[in-house]
């Protein structure tokens, strides 16, 4: 056995079976925030008469609009936890989300170019083969996950010296394309016309909407692949947060790694932004609070963060709708996110602070 496969193969933190419980946790909490969501909204539905008629109007809103939300709120909530929490491991920062990259400022410029021209739907794009496949698909996603793809592209292009690509490199190229992202979408906001500009920002602040089977397949596919990817690339990760040094004595090719992860993140979090915008906050709290109760291990991270951002994406989607009889409007997920994430951040950071004194 190879020093890095004897690293690797450590044992868990919590050993197998107190492992498998808590991942087993984490599942179970996962489906119960599902099954609420499609359960519970701001309309009361019976469960019995969607279920005995598949014509009635509670099975047309269980299965037509409650349900496809609760399934893209899981997959975009596991693709942005996953993201977070590779990221965070891989730039040793723990300020790292997975935005950093430049993916969300191509997402977010794509979608408003989209918008502030009229585009509905990709029936409206053009006469193509797959003309019928993506006819119902939204105009501004399709233009979010074609700008996510192409500012990736560019940052990894910019991040190219002498044949290698450094990974702080990415990243700063990543936050100057935001930049630059960010000032133009401010831009066509100044020029479009109000009612354009209500469905720039309402997008901007990060949204679920109801999605077709069809869709929700591709994109639980995409997530399953680039997920895929960081997890069977965890245990190399583990090895990186130890230092570039002792990672390459220890048999890991940094390089290759560094970029098999970041293209991994970078393909998950296009995904996951092209379909319900800019929903902050969950990578960044959900790897957070799930390190300080099961460690560092990305392993057992990895999968955790996706069970635990589904589960927190799938909660803060229910009170948003649940919200609804209140304020007598929908607010994006995206609010409901930031109003939970930024205080529970202030907290976990002065609970760590506070360790870290009594550990002096």
């Amino acid at each position: 056995m190879t020093p890095e496969d004897a690293f690797i193969a450590r044992p868990l933190r919590f050993g197998l079976a107190r492992t498998a419980a808590l991942v087993g946790a984490l599942a179970a909490i996962c489906l119960l925030a599902l099954a609420l969501s499609a359960r519970l909204g701001e309309q009361s539905i019976s469960l019995r008469a969607a279920l005995a008629d598949p014509t009635s109007t509670d099975a047309a809103i269980l299965w037509s609009l409650r349900l496809p939300r609760a399934i893209l709120a899981v997959i975009v909530g596991a693709a942005l936890g996953t993201s977070g929490c590779a990221l965070q491991a891989l730039t040793r920062n723990p300020l790292a989300d997975p935005f950093v990259l430049g993916v969300s400022g191509g997402a977010a410029l794509g979608a408003t170019v989209a918008i502030a021209a009229g585009l509905g739907t990709a029936s409206q794009l053009a006469a193509t083969p797959i003309h019928e496949a993506l006819g119902r698909i939204s105009a501004p996603s399709l233009f979010a996950f074609a700008g996510s793809l192409g500012a990736t592209a560019l940052v990894f292009a910019g991040a190219r010296s002498g044949g290698q690509s450094s990974p702080y490199a990415a990243l700063l190229t990543g936050v100057i394309f935001n930049a630059f992202a960010s000032a133009a979408i401010t831009c066509i906001k100044a020029l479009v016309m109000p009612d354009k500009l209500g469905e720039i920002l309402y997008w901007l602040a990060g949204t679920l909407g109801y999605e077709r089977g069809s869709t929700l397949a591709a994109a639980a596919l995409l997530q399953v692949v680039a997920i895929g990817v960081m997890w069977l690339c965890s245990g190399s990760l583990n090895l990186l947060t130890l230092g570039d040094d002792d990672a390459a004595s220890l048999g890991v090719h940094v390089a290759r790694t560094r970029l098999v992860l970041l293209l991994g993140a970078s393909l998950s979090v296009a995904g996951a932004v092209a379909l319900t915008g800019l929903i902050g906050f969950v990578g960044l709290i959900v790897p957070h609070v799930l390190r300080l109760w099961l460690g560092p291990d990305q392993r057992l991270l990895i999968p955790c963060s996706a069970l635990g951002g589904a589960a927190f994406l799938t909660s803060s989607d229910l009170v948003a709708r649940l919200l609804f009889s209140l304020f007598h409007t929908e607010l994006p997920v995206g609010v409901i996110t930031a109003i939970v994430g930024g205080p529970l951040f202030l907290v976990l950071l002065r609970r760590r602070e506070l360790q870290r004194v009594e550990g002096l």
